[in-house]
């Protein structure tokens, strides 16, 4: 029987270290990184969705990174394709997968190897479905999935309202909730040899104080001037209109709130985003985890994952 590729991903919430770890990988052991980034994926607001600068990539090649136009929607099936045909190109080359990122259910439907299910859109219903959004709001959306497809509906945040509405668009034309489209998909199991490494926090205290000093440092490299060249810009995209850094700092552009005050909000939100994050990646039973803050060096870090990789003896 033929090994199956490995594939290493690096999973964790916002400002964990996930950049630094998964180029350490990329390094050591011959890799490039494919983002697992649902922000990261657009071109523009480079700063906002904190995209790896070029002194960070250390040289390594990072695909899947400001590749869409800010306008296109990216559905999770799309981003699985995508990614899909990276890996095989990176594999192509001789050379190791390191996916990367925070977005859990793009990196979960990706290495899970879930088979989206060919259920087209439907305009008229999806627009009905935004209109009664829109005079109902986002809670009342997300409890009406509730009833119909709960697991879905815990999975999501009332935010999310595009992928609330997706699943319910999905439950009225087939009557079959999403997350049971979602388990049909799983038959087919990975074709690759997957470590899943996972950055957390045993005091979630001192990841809140990281994304704090890393929203300082953001304004310091030019936050609030990107935020007005791209609200300036005439664009009204739906992907900006997510990303948390540019929305809550709106108040600021329109003269209703204080810079301070937004970005007070900034860190609220991302830290709120954090949390999300935390408790959608400990669910995974799969992921092998460091505790960074009972390890804050950060070749410690490094040492602790080559000996997962050790032991995982796929390379």
């Amino acid at each position: 029987m033929t090994a199956k590729p490995p594939v290493i991903a690096v999973a964790g919430a916002t400002a964990s270290g996930k950049t630094a770890l998964g180029v350490n990988i990329a390094l050591t052991y011959g890799g490039e990184v494919i983002s697992a980034d649902s922000m990261q994926i657009y071109q523009g607001l480079d700063i906002a969705t904190a995209k790896p600068t070029a002194a960070e990539m250390r040289g390594i090649p990072h695909h899947l990174i400001s590749v869409l136009p800010p306008e296109q929607a990216c559905s999770v099936a799309e981003y699985v394709e995508m990614a899909r045909e990276k890996i095989a190109e990176v594999h192509k080359r001789g050379r190791l997968p390191v996916i990367v990122g925070g977005t859990g259910l793009y990196m979960d439907s990706l290495l899970d190897n879930i088979q989206f299910p060919d259920i087209p859109a439907d305009d008229a219903l999806r627009a009905r479905l935004n209109a009664e959004a829109e005079t109902l709001g986002r809670t009342a959306m997300r409890e009406r999935l509730m009833q119909c497809d709960p697991e879905s509906a815990e999975r999501l945040h009332e935010n999310n309202l595009r992928r609330i509405i997706r699943a319910l668009e999905v439950y009225e034309l087939t009557g079959i909730p999403l997350s049971e489209h979602a388990r049909r998909s799983r038959a087919v199991p990975a074709p690759w040899n997957i470590l899943r490494i996972g950055i957390g926090f045993t005091d979630r205290e001192l990841l809140y104080s990281r994304i704090r000093l890393r929203v300082d440092q953001m304004v310091e490299h030019g936050l609030l001037h990107e935020v007005r060249e791209e609200y300036s810009s005439g664009r009204r995209r739906a992907t900006a209109a997510m990303a948390i850094g540019y929305k809550e700092l709106l108040p600021w552009l329109s003269g209703a709130a204080s810079a301070e005050e937004c970005l007070l909000r900034v860190k609220q939100e991302t830290c709120r985003y954090a949390k999300r994050q935390g408790t959608w990646f400990r669910r995974n039973q799969q992921i092998e985890w460091i505790a960074r803050d009972a390890v804050c060096d950060e070749t410690r870090i490094f040492e602790m994952c080559q000996k997962m990789i050790a032991k995982w003896d796929s390379l």
